[in-house]
């Protein structure tokens, strides 16, 4: 396919520029993103056993909700049931705080039976490791509110929409040599030849993953405008979400219908799924609410686990199901496709893993997007006869290093953290956010300090060790328990450790190579170092 050359140019200019703005908080949002496919699991590795009670038979939650609610004023204004997983208690409900929101002081209070029938308590603070990597995905860990959002939303939601930019330019400039270098990875030719075929290649075989979030992250970011826009252009005075044709009341608890109604709704409006969580919301007000979270592998679910149902917990009007397959909820449908599509919520284990590979892949991409515009620049300059690469640069590398790095060691020291300072702290929560932002600004600041050549050296091997410590901490506390460290010993937790330690070799590689580079590699390059690594 012919292009004109000065065509070419341009887009290769939008899609080096658009990349360099967006690529190192969209490296945050991908990387903390791929670890969210599996965040019931990482909170499950960094709740301490005793915090889980045992489940209970289906034909006991009538039992157990009576009891619990009789005993407990909190839990009779709302609640969750856990059904079908044993990673939870059956029963839990907030003492102090609610479900929104990352707060560091919620209390939970975990209900169960016993072996006679009887109701067993254990309050504890909810952890919020998993919920703090969320937050990292959805905000790249930029704190501060613009009305209800958190502003680092409206930051990660903009840079998608350079994301784009730089995903339709890249693929237009890459159309003359698609066919003849797409699977050429020319290792022998030059290390920015290397890196630049390993950029196409990653970029253009997960080009549709890409694309998909890129426009569901500006959806999700902008649907309250979205959805005014919508009411004043399509539906006037018309309400976009009516209410409930129940006539507000404050229901007595008595009325609650046993646990097997709602199951027999979800079988009748959503054969083949079955209930996860049972969320009651507000039973002692006038707008009480239950949500239903369903699950099904083989759908694409509008939740990142679960599709919904919401409800009126008393009289069972269904207001809303995002797994209807109706004529009438063919918006529904869309709007949870666009959903499952993010979240990778379809397929199964297969649809995460693949979700976490292309994530991962997707902080690759803005991570060698940057090295690889160092690099050009270095080649400008060099044409030029300079020989030193200017300060914006070298202040560009740094700034990569420090924060895709730091955010990296960040979360892997913070999960360490979560075992070894449990016994000795009240609340975890507080080190959970000093470990993060403490080891994520000490990166910057290093890389700053040092430069990038000498911080990637170390850097690289702090995230080395960081990952090995998250299996040996598993490793020490099921060896020696004396020291108060807690384990979980089961199938997730155990692929937890593996893949931390996995990823600890991946970063004995780098590490490996990025300290080759820097002493023998181009001696003018913001990756060389200036002097023996002996000495610095």
């Amino acid at each position: 396919m012919k292009i004109r050359s000065d065509v070419l140019r341009i887009y290769q200019l939008i899609h080096s520029w658009t990349g360099i703005f967006a690529g190192i908080i969209l490296f945050i949002g991908f990387f903390a993103g791929s670890l969210t496919m599996f965040k019931d699991q990482i909170a499950q590795w960094a709740t301490p056993p005793h915090h889980v009670l045992a489940p209970v038979k289906f034909t006991q939650l009538d039992s157990l909700i009576s009891q619990a609610t009789s005993s407990h004023d909190k839990a009779r204004s709302g609640f969750s049931l856990y059904l079908n997983d044993t990673t939870r208690s059956p029963m839990m409900w907030y003492e102090q705080g609610t479900a929104r929101g990352l707060a560091l002081d919620k209390q939970r209070q975990h209900a169960s039976l016993n072996a006679q029938g009887q109701l067993i308590t254990h309050r504890a603070e909810q952890g919020v490791l998993a919920e703090l990597i969320d937050q990292l995905h959805r905000s790249a860990g930029i704190a501060g509110a613009i009305g209800y959002r958190i502003a680092g939303e409206y930051v990660l939601g903009t840079a998608a929409i350079v994301y784009f930019l730089a995903i339709v330019s890249g693929i237009i400039f890459l159309l003359p040599s698609l066919t003849k270098n797409f699977f050429a990875i020319r290792k022998d030719k030059s290390e920015k030849r290397f890196w630049l075929d390993t950029h196409n290649l990653v970029g253009i075989t997960s080009l549709p993953f890409h694309l998909v979030i890129s426009l569901t992250v500006v959806v999700f970011t902008f649907n309250s405008q979205i959805y005014a826009s919508l009411g004043t252009a399509v539906y006037g005075d018309q309400p976009l979400f009516p209410r409930s044709n129940t006539v507000a009341h404050v229901y007595p608890f008595t009325e609650l219908p046993p646990v097997a109604k709602f199951q027999a709704i979800v079988d009748e409006q959503a054969p083949g799924y079955i209930i996860k969580e049972l969320r009651f919301v507000g039973l002692d007000t006038a707008w009480p609410f239950a949500q239903l979270g369903i699950y099904n592998p083989t759908a694409l679910m509008r939740g990142p686990t679960t599709d919904y149902i919401f409800m009126h917990p008393f009289t069972l009007e269904v207001s809303n199901n995002s797994a209807s397959t109706t004529d009438d909820a063919i918006w529904n449908r869309i709007v949870a496709s666009f959903y499952a599509l993010h979240f990778g919520s379809f397929g199964g284990d297969i649809g995460r893993w693949s979700y976490f590979i292309l994530g991962l892949g997707g902080a690759f991409l803005f991570y060698s997007g940057n090295l690889l515009w160092l690099e050009k620049r270095r080649v400008k300059q060099q044409s030029a006869e300079n020989v030193k690469q200017t300060r914006a640069c070298r202040l560009m590398a740094a700034a990569t290093v420090g924060m895709c790095l730091g955010s990296i060691a960040g979360v892997a020291i913070t999960m360490v953290v979560a075992k070894w300072l449990y016994p000795l702290v009240d609340n975890i929560n507080h080190a959970y956010l000093y470990s993060y932002y403490g080891v994520f600004f000490s990166f910057v600041f290093y890389s700053f300090y040092k430069g990038a050549a000498k911080a990637a050296i170390t850097l690289l091997k702090v995230c080395m060790f960081s990952c090995f410590a998250i299996t040996a901490t598993s490793l020490v506390a099921m060896l020696l328990p004396q020291l108060g460290l807690y384990v979980v010993i089961n199938f997730t937790s155990i692929g937890v450790d593996i893949v931390a330690l996995l990823a600890g070799f991946a970063f004995m590689y780098f590490y490996k190579i990025t300290k080759h580079r820097a002493l023998y590699g181009p001696k003018d390059s913001v990756w060389a170092l200036p002097k023996p690594l002996s000495t610095i």
